[in-house]
């Protein structure tokens, strides 16, 4: 089911929050709207010229404004204090064991998404600038390396398992960009010479989504929410939620398809 004035599905375990929140932030700017429209048609009628033809020097004396204004001022802090910034804190502070979780290294560039895995050992591979090579290896991954040696790397595409916290360490090789995941409640900018952390924990899978949306080629995607140059708008990533069994089917095709290569190669 789509949300009201086309928000997409959450698919996160953390999204139904953000969407509280988002929702009260939007009750109260409708509440305000009404109550300065409602306003200012009494302002109009109540100081109309044939009931003041001469111009009051004293002004209004009521304190009613006053009030209102205090009122807005305390659902605001309502708003920050008791929803914002603890929602902000355990999306900072509780991050998850990075042993408990699955981790990604995510590159931005004009105007791509690579994604690097650590592979079986858990560790990721050196990388060297000097080995960059935007067709062949655009993370500049060191295949000499032995920890390099069962890392993964894919371009625009992004696989992750359901039910278990994603962690992905987000930068970017030129300019900044903005990793969004819309029905995952995601985004971040990716920032040259800095690595990014952020997590969430996927609940639906692709399956799962294109049953509920009945269209059987729904795709998750990752845009770039940051204008990044020319080709900005087809910065366009795409991500998959397996099952755990699927995942791990996943990793195992991309493993034999690296020995294939280091066999041909050798």
């Amino acid at each position: 089911m789509e949300r009201l004035f086309y928000i997409p599905e959450v698919a996160s375990a953390h999204g139904p929050q953000l969407d509280h929140v988002n929702d009260l932030v939007h009750w109260l700017m409708l509440g305000l709207f009404i109550g300065w429209i409602l306003f200012f048609f009494f302002v109009l009628f109540r100081f109309r010229a044939s009931r003041n033809p001469k111009a009051s020097y004293t002004g209004v004396k009521s304190h009613t404004s006053t009030y209102m204004e205090g009122i807005v001022a305390v659902a605001e802090a309502v708003l920050l204090i008791g929803f914002s910034i603890p929602l902000w804190a355990d999306r900072v502070d509780e991050r998850p064991p990075e042993g408990e979780s699955v981790v990604v290294r995510v590159v931005a560039e004009q105007f791509a998404w690579n994604f690097h895995y650590a592979g079986a050992d858990g560790v990721f591979g050196r990388t060297d600038i000097n080995l960059i090579d935007l067709e062949s290896n655009p993370l500049g991954l060191d295949r000499d390396d032995p920890r390099s040696a069962d890392d993964i790397t894919t371009i625009n595409q992004l696989h992750l398992p359901v039910d278990k916290p994603a962690i992905l360490h987000l930068t970017s090789k030129d300019v900044i960009h903005s990793f969004n995941m819309p029905h995952m409640r995601v985004k971040q900018d990716t920032i040259p010479g800095m690595s990014i952390p952020i997590w969430f924990v996927p609940v639906v899978t692709t399956e799962e989504m294109r049953k509920r949306t009945g269209n059987d080629e729904f795709v998750y995607e990752i845009a770039c929410a940051q204008l990044c140059g020319l080709g900005h708008s087809a910065m366009r990533g795409f991500y998959t939620i397996h099952t755990q069994e699927g995942y791990d089917a996943w990793l195992a095709e991309e493993a034999e398809l690296l020995t294939e290569v280091d066999d041909f190669w050798d």
